[in-house]
């Protein structure tokens, strides 16, 4: 694999780590700044809020910039959101520093993963995208741990001081070792917005919205489960979000080759098989072994649907993959906060601490369905995908192959 795609995986690392660590601080961001854990929750919506808006918006605003050139100055953004929410004085300052943080998070992903496709041999190109999301998933072993406790021990603004290091470093990783690849001549902004509106990617998106948010709904009340439902103290939480960040890690190695050998039926059988984690959820966190097993399950399974779906975006948007690229991540976004939100309201009305486990069980049963309604169609068009504006007639038919087996 070329080394460029170790610069794309710690640029990753450092989004990964500021995404999911504010889930960690908000009890000292909220005591810090006099506010309470419910209001610094905000900070997660504005996140989330500035990676939705973000993705198209600089995306398309970026359409005729070289990617490389792409790609340093939305690393420059989020060190910029990093440093603001770092030097917030005060709690609206600190919700704007977060969402700027988040505007290029899903633009860096859609350019990123169009440039590691470009990158290697046609066979490889899921691989490719795979590595970069190896940051990604590291992030959630290493850096949410980490960065947590260093902002428990020294203060939440040392935590973002040292992710805006982090987007120090991964610039200098760009610019030294990601070659320059330009933007093809015929590329625009019309194109991109028309290649968006592409049957085949727009189920692909909801397939990502109505999918994931399955994982969320779990996975934004483990640590409540963690104590109230499996028995471990607090001191456990860090060791289960960890243990769900290794099975993300495990899943994103796995989602590479398969998806490489056959697009969809990864689809299929990764989403497939959350459902039936997602089942199995509420009566395996009552046995502390089984309950550990799970979340690393919980984590492979739900990872492993994100490289499919980044490469069926991105071939059905045939030569101007770039946009919809990134609106795969806002699709993943609007998953996180949709899952969420219908994991509480299980909760809340009385369902019990596991119920979000079901939920998600029939969001992933949905975004199946949809997956295979859309394979269908393809089926029934006999479509041809690219990912790239260079690929021959050759290229062309392998992936379509791929995409029917």
């Amino acid at each position: 694999m070329p080394l460029a795609l170790l610069a794309l995986a710690v640029s990753a690392f450092g989004i990964g780590t500021t995404e999911f660590v504010m889930m960690g601080l908000l009890p000292n961001v909220a005591d810090d700044l006099g506010t309470s854990v419910p209001t610094a929750g905000h900070l997660v919506s504005a996140y989330a809020i500035g990676v939705v808006l973000g993705a198209p918006l600089l995306t398309a605003v970026g359409s005729r910039i070289p990617r490389k050139r792409m790609l340093l100055m939305l690393m420059a953004l989020f060190t910029v959101g990093n440093l603001a929410s770092a030097f917030a004085p005060g709690f609206g300052w600190l919700i704007v520093g977060r969402f700027l943080a988040g505007l290029p998070h899903g633009a860096f992903f859609g350019v990123g993963a169009v440039v590691a496709a470009q990158l290697v041999s046609e066979g490889r190109r899921a691989r490719a995208v795979a590595t970069m999301f190896l940051g990604l998933t590291v992030a959630n072993i290493v850096g949410v741990p980490a960065a947590t406790l260093l902002g428990q021990h020294l203060g939440w603004r040392a935590t973002f001081l040292v992710v805006s290091a982090i987007g120090l470093c991964a610039m200098a990783a760009l610019a030294r070792l990601v070659p320059y690849v330009p933007v093809d001549a015929h590329q625009g902004l019309g194109r991109e917005i028309r290649a968006l509106g592409n049957r085949q990617v727009l189920l692909g998106l909801l397939t990502a919205v109505l999918g994931f948010a399955g994982v969320f709904a779990v996975y934004s009340y483990l640590s409540a489960m963690t104590t109230e439902v499996m028995g471990f103290g607090e001191s456990s939480v860090t060791l289960v979000l960890a243990l769900f960040g290794i099975g993300m890690t495990l899943g994103a190695l796995a989602a590479g080759p398969l998806t490489d050998r056959a697009l969809r039926p990864t689809l299929y059988g990764s989403l497939g098989a959350l459902a039936v984690v997602l089942v199995v959820f509420p009566f395996a966190v009552h046995v502390r072994w089984a309950a550990l097993v799970t979340v690393v399950l919980l984590g492979g399974v739900g990872f492993m649907t994100t490289t499919p779906l980044q490469l069926l975006v991105m071939n059905k948007a045939k030569d101007a993959p770039t946009l919809a690229s990134a609106s795969n991540h806002s699709a993943f976004n609007l998953a996180n906060a949709g899952g969420a939100w219908l994991g509480g309201a299980a909760i809340s009305a009385g369902w019990g601490w596991t119920s979000p486990a079901l939920v998600g069980a029939a969001l992933a049963v949905a975004g199946l369905a949809v997956a295979v309604t859309a394979g269908a169609l393809d089926r029934e068009r006999g479509g041809v995908s690219r990912i790239v504006a260079s690929a021959d007639a050759r290229t062309a038919r392998s992936e379509a192959k791929a995409d029917a087996h």
